[in-house]
């Protein structure tokens, strides 16, 4: 078996004010839109290789098998994001809430996090530069 592809699916209240977070801020294009009613029931996002879904809690009761939808409002996904420019993605969240404020972590990465408006937490992260000698 080769792996395709892996992409989350994260489970909010309402997809309408993650739009604008990862057009927006992030550059990703809304490339598949599902309307549940008069709101958005599924959104995919992608930017080169990279795809995030977000399905709303609402439409999974209605798609999936009951033990599956039972365990759909269990809490935040923690989503860890290689990114090649850190500054880049510091500019587009200038104005949001970090949760976690930029650090260079044990295993040399330099990272922040902040909490999406669906209410998941992401990491940015970039590999820190490497020490002069």
């Amino acid at each position: 078996m080769n792996v395709k592809r892996i992409t989350p699916v994260l489970l909010v209240k309402e997809i309408e004010p993650l739009v604008p977070f990862w057009v927006e801020r992030l550059g990703f294009t809304k490339t598949i839109e599902v309307p549940d009613g008069n709101k958005l029931g599924f959104v995919a996002f992608q930017k080169g290789p990279a795809e995030v879904m977000y399905q709303t809690y609402d439409s999974v009761e209605k798609d999936a098998p009951p033990t599956m939808a039972a365990e759909a409002r269990k809490g935040p996904t923690y989503l860890y994001m290689e990114v090649d420019n850190l500054d880049a993605v510091l500019a587009g969240m200038k104005d949001v809430k970090k949760v976690m404020p930029e650090r260079t972590a044990f295993y040399g990465m330099k990272e922040f996090a902040v909490q999406d408006p669906g209410g998941h937490f992401i990491t940015f992260a970039q590999q820190a530069a490497a020490a002069q000698h």
